[in-house]
């Protein structure tokens, strides 16, 4: 395992600051009612990756988080096309000197998986590509995260039937998440004896609950306790007095397994923090007769409760892995700004938090594009903000993408005429730049 303080890029001798491009790459089985969902082809990255690339460090960020796109760079089983990856990599790094940090798994797998992330062959595929891409760009992207969110990829592709292997139900979410804990338990072991000086980066999405009926009690403490389990499951912690085991026996974890994860846990080098302030934070809350979790905006209140949370739980370096928020150009700058602080605030007040990382680097293609317009979501927006908690269309597809862009990033988009995306840099990019410079 490296040594984080001596002279990695992780080191916490100081903030680092990176960028991420969406890189959501998930490919549905032939027949499905689902179209691809390629955030590269979608926002025009794969047309225009070298001046997105050329912005990251134009904005003075040192790193940049960028997925490889399984789903492509894989088309069979033990058969990977490096190309597209050998060009952006290289480019990247030695070109343009960024710290590469590899998104292995952004939600989707290859399509000859059949079962997705349920199949039994998952787990060892993801290892057998992890190894080849470890070995293959060793000494040039040495940072891996192994899978983006298992909590979120958990969601829609177990207990909300929204992308493959489209299961539903706790039951569900149970299956998926066994198996992606085995697979990033495979991987972060493949990758390590592909490359003894790799860098795990463990990326987990915030979560925030709250409610103000107290019928919804304990739905809410649930909710809170298996927003940790996917990473204390991979770090060894469900123990048999662990007060989530026997809810998860209950879904059908099988209990040879979760024994099994007991043993050998893989060491995690940093853990990455996914926080959004107006969409991690929510209220459970019942909308039409339904339990829904509704948004609700905690700005940085809640970045800190969700990074000293945790500093507490894990104990484990930090990095802030993905950040924004959705408005207009004011709206951003002023997160760019307030977030920033926060986090070197809490860096001053001992808390090891080792890089901060805008994402989207880039206005990205909401997921609803490729299910019709339809919302899959597993919230709903707070109507204080705006739109309806009931809205079940997002836009038309027919109207191209302009209806989907989600204003996210220190670059706009504006689609043209001929439906390619134009490129402009906002004041959220401009209060990136300045605080990254200093």
């Amino acid at each position: 395992m490296p040594d984080l303080n001596a002279g990695s890029y992780l080191n916490n001798d100081d903030l680092r600051w990176l960028v991420g491009i969406e890189d959501t790459c998930v490919y549905p089985p032939a027949g499905s009612a689902m179209a691809r969902l390629d955030e590269h082809a979608l926002t025009g990255h794969d047309r225009h990756w070298a001046s997105d690339m050329g912005a990251a460090s134009r904005f003075g960020a040192s790193g940049l988080r960028y997925g490889v796109s399984w789903p492509r760079a894989c088309p069979a089983p033990g058969v990977y096309d490096w190309a597209e990856l050998d060009e952006r990599l290289g480019y990247a790094v030695r070109e343009l000197g960024l710290t590469v940090i590899a998104d292995l798994v952004h939600y989707g797998t290859p399509t000859w998986l059949d079962g997705a992330f349920a199949d039994p062959l998952y787990p060892g595929a993801i290892a057998d590509f992890a190894s080849a891409f470890a070995a293959r760009y060793r000494g040039l992207v040495d940072h891996v995260t192994p899978l983006n969110e298992p909590l979120t990829t958990a969601s829609f592709a177990g207990l909300r039937g929204v992308w493959p292997p489209a299961l539903t139900g706790w039951p569900g979410w149970a299956t998926v998440t066994m198996s992606i804990v085995d697979g990033i338990r495979r991987t972060v072991a493949a990758v390590r004896a592909a490359n003894p000086d790799a860098v795990i980066v463990h990326v987990e999405a915030a979560t925030l609950y709250e409610t103000r009926d107290e019928s919804l009690t304990d739905h809410t403490r649930l909710l809170a306790g298996i927003g940790c389990l996917p990473t204390e499951l991979l770090l060894g912690r469900v123990t048999a007095d662990h007060p989530m085991r026997s809810w998860l026996s209950s879904q059908g974890a099988p209990e040879a397994v979760l024994d099994g994860f007991l043993a050998d846990p893989p060491a995690l080098d940093v853990l990455g923090v996914n926080y959004y302030p107006d969409l991690t934070p929510r209220v459970v809350d019942r909308v039409d007769g339904a339990i829904r979790q509704v948004t609700a905006n905690r700005w940085t209140e809640g970045l800190e409760h969700a990074l000293r949370a945790a500093a507490d739980r894990f104990g484990l370096p930090m990095m802030v892995t993905e950040t924004s928020i959705e408005g207009d150009e004011s709206v951003r700058r002023s997160w760019a700004e307030e977030s920033i602080a926060t986090v070197r605030r809490l860096r001053e007040e001992g808390l090891d938090i080792r890089g901060y990382t805008w994402w989207p680097l880039l206005d990205f293609v909401d997921w609803s594009f490729a299910s019709g317009g339809r919302n899959v979501e597993e919230f709903v927006l707070d109507p204080a903000g705006g739109a309806a908690p009931t809205t079940e269309m997002y836009g038309d597809v027919a109207d191209g993408v302009t209806p989907f862009l989600r204003r996210m990033g220190l670059i706009a988009l504006t689609e043209d005429a001929g439906g390619d995306l134009l490129r402009s840099d906002t004041e959220a990019a401009a209060a990136y730049t300045k605080e990254a410079d200093a």
